[in-house]
């Protein structure tokens, strides 16, 4: 994966967003490896506990519904991630309260009694006697298949959980479920003319399953291979992808009535695989049937949504221990090999959840190279097995494998006969994976030839295998060529994906330029007499950089390999101007240009001393203010003598002097907001000391007018 990601990082960086065709043969050549990963599956891992963890998480100690607490506890305890949350409580009383309302709705009660199973509730005080009873009458008139289906299912839960619960009318119930069936394996919801559905029938084969099991006498074993033909039917409507993968699907008239394939496919393996359980003999349903669902199921990797992962990993449960066949998951733990390093091609085969497979041997029936037209490079060869790992595996330095694209066709052989009827294997297996190797680059030469080709002016040799730096020179007569030899670790002519050599002039103008082979050497020749007008006339010196990228090529590059000093003729009077260069994205994050801001002159103002003039006769009015005191004899007799009056009269006189003095600060200094707030608190304070002072005078003059 080193080198793919290596090959992506060179397209990137040699500004392959600029040319179009070049990023269309890079979509094309990705889509290809989508589609070879696409049909690998990998059984259940770590991945899919961690998205479990991340989906199921209570809110107040709950899940939600009913059903949706069945559906965590259930996905969570497949995964042996049971403990992981304490919703008893909660969750119980829920519990509790549904199978202790009568009357309940079956659905309600069925997923009751399922999440009850999980949690071991305190159930001592429930009536499941009236319950059972309930239950019974409501499957004696059942007319929908979803009546049938949860009534059924409750009472054989009821029957699980230890009460003693008999189907007085099996054969009745049977044959009113099997009324509902079609001759092409589906079932309808109802008799009132409702459409037939592939889910349905998981819905029907799951409660007919549930009738067999709870039946007080055997049921009708011809009703039971009736119901076995109509499975073999349903299977033959199967749908299925180029890979092998199957699953199932409907038709659907209304947007309301839609389920996914996901969702149909696992109602249908929980009721094939419960019938199965309960039926005698085998269900005729080939293996590789059984292992194509299983492969429809892993392909689909970590589901994003609970619900998703819940059929996911409940219909892979009930794969992986049915009495049909048990599917055998052949993986490969790794689709990159490298020839560098001498890594092992390993093929892992377990069940869909790792568990171990019995003994069995792996073979390599052939290997095509891509390259190759239609004869495998490798024939039956047989893989060893690592009884410590538990895997299989093969020396890819003995086969001399060389670099490319492979598809790998395996056979899984199961060495006990009677394994044969309990697994499937699917046969033939095809995948695809990659040899990457270390590609020898030699024979490069740099030359700048005469106007004639024939003779070289210039001649520089290149070691493409470390960086090096050449400086050249050129006019508008000459040519130049670049020449380098390819060669994989067995010899043979390796043409990459991406071979381009790209000049860039100083003023950041690019040209591309894509190199052919031809006789076992990439080639180019440039000749600049016909280059430029595309170089637009711009003289001077042009960076040389060579890429060379493959996604089985380890060592893929992008090299600088020197500059070359272009002379130009001057430019025609309506020569094509160069395109403008694109802004670097990362310049807007870097420092903005300097705001200078010139403020407006100042308004003309009156001399100094005109204004000192003005500043004096404002303090006249003061000055005259304290003569005609002084002229008038202030008379302070009145003043009182006490320490309260007193105060308050000082407190009064204080603060009048605070606001002329405030007045003096607003005219030199003080902005008129700042002298209003001021004298908010000056105001209120002035009229309350004012007060007692002007009321303790008022009472003075009275008492000596009495007096």
């Amino acid at each position: 994966m080193h080198s793919l990601f290596q090959f992506f990082r060179i397209i990137d960086l040699a500004g392959m967003s600029r040319y179009r065709w070049i990023l269309a043969l890079l979509a094309i050549f990705y889509s290809s490896l989508s589609i070879c990963t696409a049909s690998i599956v990998r059984p259940i891992s770590e991945s899919h506990r961690s998205a479990a963890l991340e989906l199921f998480v209570p809110v107040d100690e709950s899940f939600g519904s009913l059903e949706n607490t069945y559906e965590a506890l259930r996905t969570l305890e497949i995964l042996g991630l049971e403990k992981t949350y304490d919703i008893s409580r909660a969750t119980c009383k829920a519990v509790l309260e549904t199978l202790g309302s009568s009357p309940s709705i079956t659905k309600d009660l069925f997923y009751a009694l399922k999440v009850n199973g999980i949690l071991k509730c305190q159930i001592e005080a429930i009536n499941f006697e009236g319950i059972a009873s309930n239950m019974l009458a409501v499957l004696k008139n059942a007319n929908s298949l979803p009546d049938f289906y949860y009534s059924i299912g409750s009472l054989l839960l009821i029957k699980k959980h230890g009460f003693e619960v008999i189907l007085p009318d099996s054969d009745g119930a049977f044959h009113s479920i099997k009324a509902l069936s079609q001759s092409d394996g589906r079932w309808r919801y109802d008799s009132n003319g409702a459409e037939s559905s592939t889910y349905a029938a998981g819905m029907a084969l799951e409660a007919l399953a549930g009738i067999v099991f709870l039946a007080d006498s055997e049921v009708d074993q011809s009703m039971i291979g009736v119901v076995k033909n109509d499975i073999v039917k349903l299977f033959d409507i199967i749908k299925s992808y180029n890979d092998g993968t199957l699953y199932f699907n409907d038709k659907y008239v209304h947007s309301s009535d839609y389920k996914s394939p996901l969702e149909i496919s696992a109602a249908v393996v929980r009721g094939v695989t419960s019938f199965a359980e309960v039926s005698s003999g085998k269900l005729n349903i080939p293996g590789n049937k059984i292992l194509g669902l299983a492969k429809f199921f892993l392909s689909i990797g970590v589901p994003g949504s609970s619900k998703d992962l819940f059929h996911q990993i409940e219909s892979l449960s009930c794969l992986e221990n049915n009495r049909i066949y048990i599917p055998l998951v052949i993986s490969l733990p790794g689709t990159v090999l490298s020839l560098t390093s001498r890594d092992q091609l390993k093929v892992d085969v377990t069940t869909v959840f790792g568990a171990a497979a019995p003994p069995l041997s792996v073979k390599l029936v052939q290997a095509f190279n891509s390259n190759s037209e239609g004869k495998p490079i490798i024939e039956n060869q047989e893989l060893h097995f690592d009884k410590e790992n538990s895997i299989h595996y093969l020396d890819i330095a003995s086969l001399k494998m060389d670099v490319g694209k492979y598809k790998l066709i395996f056979e899984v052989s199961l060495h006990n006969l009677e394994d044969e009827s309990k697994y499937a294997t699917g046969g033939l297996t095809s995948f695809s994976a990659f040899f990457t190797g270390s590609i020898k680059i030699d024979k490069g030469e740099l030359a700048i030839l005469n106007s004639d080709g024939g003779s070289a002016e210039t001649i520089e040799k290149l070691d493409l295998s470390k960086d090096s730096f050449l400086s050249l020179s050129a006019n508008h007569l000459q040519k130049f060529r670049l020449s380098f030899q390819l060669t994989t670790p067995l010899g043979h002519t390796f043409k990459p994906h991406q071979v381009f050599l790209k000049l860039r002039h100083e003023t950041k103008v690019e040209h591309l330029f894509v190199i052919d082979s031809s006789a076992r050497q990439y080639k180019l020749i440039l000749d600049f007499l016909g280059l430029v007008e595309k170089f637009y006339y711009l003289s001077g010196k042009y960076d040389i950089e060579l890429t060379v990228g493959d996604a089985t090529m380890e060592n893929s590059f992008l090299r600088t390999l020197g500059f070359v000093e272009l002379d130009l003729p001057e430019p025609p009077e309506k020569a094509a101007q160069p395109p403008p260069q694109p802004a670097d994205p990362y310049l807007r994050y870097g420092p903005k240009q300097e705001i200078s801001h010139i403020f407006r002159a100042p308004e003309k103002r009156p001399p100094k001393e005109l204004s000192l003039a003005f500043l004096a006769l404002t303090f006249l009015p003061l000055i005259g203010f304290i003569i005609g005191l002084t002229k008038l004899g202030v008379n302070l007799k009145l003043f009182p003598s006490s320490p309260g009056p007193a105060a308050f009269s000082i407190l009064f006189h204080a603060g009048i002097a605070a606001v002329l003095l405030l007045y003096g600060l607003f005219w030199l200094k003080l902005d008129l907001f700042t002298a209003l707030k001021a004298l908010c608190f000056l105001g209120p304070f002035l009229v309350f000391v004012g007060h007692r002072t002007l009321s303790h005078l008022a009472s003075t003059s009275a008492k000596l007018k009495s007096s």
